[in-house]
């Protein structure tokens, strides 16, 4: 059986779409293992179709954590055996690329974004170099690859010459039916990070009658709850952190509507 490894830096729970490529994967007949990291309030790692490893690090962000997992990361994979390992996105991309350079493995990079044109690293210049050269030394040197869409793979083209494929991140069809709405509100889930305009979204709820509920968190949620607080709106919008995908599904089932909101900052 060949064995895939896969990488990223959250700590597995809430990654619902790694848990369905895993998984699909895994039903393929591929031995399959999702490595993430270990925090310090990390849940218990639910039962899954494939594998599962969480690194523990000793810094939780910031330039030393992304250099402590790659060099974690890069020990891991040096020495566990695997056919093929895919680097999902490019913060774990320097550890895939050395180790299958000394172990003569596969490689593959799940570009789902663009990383380096997201709001948090467009506006702060410094890291944006950091990351732009380690895009640079790397991605060129991936020649398999699959990206969410065709601007993404045409854009990658552009800048390196891969031709990755395209994989639409899509939900899993299943059978529900909808329940009537008894609670009013509207719903997002995802990244509370800069650039998904929490800055207009929040001041708007004042004029709307319904409940605006959150769920997870990221590098905008201080921001967020401050701005909350600030407009008098804590028993209106209400920040529930991460939550498990059946807890997800239950929550969008029952939503009024839901909303993601981006701001044109960046090419992602």
């Amino acid at each position: 059986m060949k064995m895939l490894f896969f990488t990223v830096t959250n700590d597995l729970s809430y990654d619902q779409r790694m848990i369905r490529i895993c998984s699909s994967l895994s039903a393929a007949g591929f031995g399959v293992r999702l490595i993430g990291r270990r925090l310090s309030n990390s849940r218990p790692l639910s039962d899954q179709p494939f594998l599962q490893t969480r690194l523990r690090c000793f810094f939780i962000r910031g330039p030393l954590f992304y250099a402590e997992y790659n060099i974690r990361l890069f020990f891991y994979l040096l020495f566990n055996k695997h056919d093929c390992v895919c680097a999902i996105d490019l913060d774990t991309i320097l550890a895939c690329y050395l180790s299958s350079r000394f172990k003569n493995t596969k490689r593959v990079y799940d570009a789902h974004e663009l990383f380096c044109e997201m709001q948090e690293i467009v506006e702060r210049p410094m890291i944006y170099k950091v990351w732009k050269r380690i895009e640079k030394m790397t991605v060129p040197r991936f020649s398999r690859g699959y990206t969410v869409n065709k601007p993404i793979a045409d854009e990658f083209f552009r800048m390196y010459g891969v031709k990755y494929e395209v994989i639409s991140n899509m939900a899993v069809l299943r059978p529900l039916q909808i329940p009537a709405k008894a609670d009013k509100y509207i719903l997002y889930q995802g990244a509370v990070n800069a650039g998904r305009s929490f800055d207009t979204l929040i001041p708007a709820m004042q004029f709307v009658d319904a409940r605006l509920i959150v769920c997870g968190e990221g590098n905008y949620m201080g921001n967020a709850q401050r701005l909350v607080k600030e407009l008098n709106l804590e028993n209106k919008i209400i920040f529930t952190g991460n939550r498990s995908p059946d807890d997800l599904r239950s929550y969008t089932l029952n939503a009024w509507v839901g909303i993601t909101l981006f701001e044109m900052k960046g090419k992602s």
